[in-house]
């Protein structure tokens, strides 16, 4: 049998191929941003050998690897997370990154429906996201802030002339 440039496991799920990279992308960065999330059973089981590649990415810590990573994500804040934070709880891994949890059939169309989680190491705490504030010994006592002025917009009046029709010529005889 011929699949023409398609590999056997490989699911075009009913779309072109730049929409499919799309969804996948779309979907890889959920997966990154929220470690768990619901979809059909057939995008999920296309999404973690896409995730499980990327992974593998991040695990090579080098700057080549994180370009790729950024190329294949949508939001470079996914990036980040997969290949800063979430490769640390993958230490103790050498595949399987991914769990995927058969759940009940959707209910508009039965569409099989499973749940895609990220299978992190035990010990495993994400890192704390560096505060926006200086540390308490360098900041200044905190002063109420007066509230600021809202701009006040001055009402600008409209004009508009038709330059073209038969307004406008009875306009220009007068």
């Amino acid at each position: 049998m011929h699949f023409h440039g398609t590999k056997l496991n490989h699911k075009k799920l009913s779309r072109t191929a730049g929409a499919r990279r799309a969804l996948l992308r779309g979907l890889l960065d959920s997966l990154i941003l929220y470690e768990r999330i619901e979809t059909t059973e057939t995008k999920a089981k296309a999404l973690a050998p896409y995730f499980e590649a990327q992974v593998t990415r991040a695990k090579k810590q080098t700057l080549a690897a994180y370009r790729q990573i950024l190329a294949e994500t949508i939001n470079p804040v996914a990036a980040q997370k997969l290949y800063y934070d979430l490769v640390n709880g993958f230490s103790s891994r050498q595949g399987g990154y991914t769990r995927i949890i058969k759940t009940a059939p959707r209910l508009g169309d039965g569409a099989k429906m499973a749940v895609i989680e990220l299978v992190l190491d035990e010990g495993y705490k994400p890192k704390e996201q560096p505060k926006q504030e200086a540390d308490s010994t360098t900041a200044k006592p905190t002063q109420a802030k007066k509230p600021a002025k809202k701009a006040t917009k001055a009402k600008e009046a409209v004009t508009t002339k038709i330059t073209t029709g038969k307004k406008a010529k009875k306009e220009a005889k007068k």
